[in-house]
């Protein structure tokens, strides 16, 4: 049971550093709301919505639906049923304003962020993950090498489409999206961290191990009963 009628974190971290898997955990034991960016720009379109239909012409235009109209997408997402344990927010914010953005939203509902998430992670880790995945070219189902290998070497389990390594997965690549990624976010972590919202978590260990800590960090803040394991 949350000792907060509404649990709303944001999880940041660089590719690699195992976020998903994380809200999958999360989601799971506390009855949260996976919400990313994409997911929610396409339901609120396909709804028809005011919001959907205004981000819908910047869509269409090719041009970016701007911060505050994402942002409301997220906000008015919160307000359904599935959303009333909170949500975690998984690429979203990306940038200083798009926190703000997000801020000023929250507080217009009565609504706050309880804590940041930052996976730090090394990059020989990362790597190793992200150049090990693997994703069929028919069905888009997801495999690595070692950590969660196909039946049949190259082939999917599920429709018998071939694997095939994506661009920005091989090492290379994953090199530049780290540098990137650490580049454009140390002021978005810089802002959480004045806020006093930012924790950081070890990226590098093995996913349960992950979560065990994580879980521990969210009991001694007081964020989740002590008597509730969630799992």
């Amino acid at each position: 049971m949350m000792v907060n009628k509404e649990f709303n974190l944001v999880l940041l971290g660089p590719p690699g550093a195992g976020k998903g898997t994380q809200a999958g955990y999360l989601t799971k034991a506390y009855h949260l709301l996976h919400v990313s960016t994409g997911d929610m720009l396409r339901e609120a379109v396909k709804e028809g919505t005011e919001t959907g239909i205004e981000a819908e012409k910047y869509m269409n235009s090719g041009e970016l639906v701007p911060d505050s109209v994402v942002t409301r997408i997220m906000v008015e997402r919160m307000a359904k049923p599935d959303a009333a344990g909170g949500v975690i927010f998984d690429g979203y914010p990306r940038t200083v304003p798009q926190a703000k953005s997000l801020d000023d939203a929250l507080i217009k509902e009565e609504r706050s962020l309880n804590v940041v998430l930052y996976f730090e992670t090394t990059e020989k880790v990362a790597i190793e993950r992200l150049s090990g995945r693997r994703v069929c070219g028919k069905c888009n189902k997801n495999y690595h090498v070692t950590n969660m290998p196909p039946t049949k070497d190259g082939i999917c389990d599920v429709c018998g489409g071939e694997l095939i390594q994506r661009e920005d997965d091989k090492p290379e690549t994953v090199k530049n999206r780290l540098t990137v990624y650490k580049e454009r976010t140390k002021d978005l972590i810089e802002y959480y961290m004045k806020k006093g919202l930012l924790r950081e978590v070890n990226g590098d260990l093995p996913a349960k191990q992950l979560f065990d800590d994580i879980d521990a960090l969210f009991r001694q803040e007081g964020l989740i009963n002590d008597g509730d394991n969630g799992q």
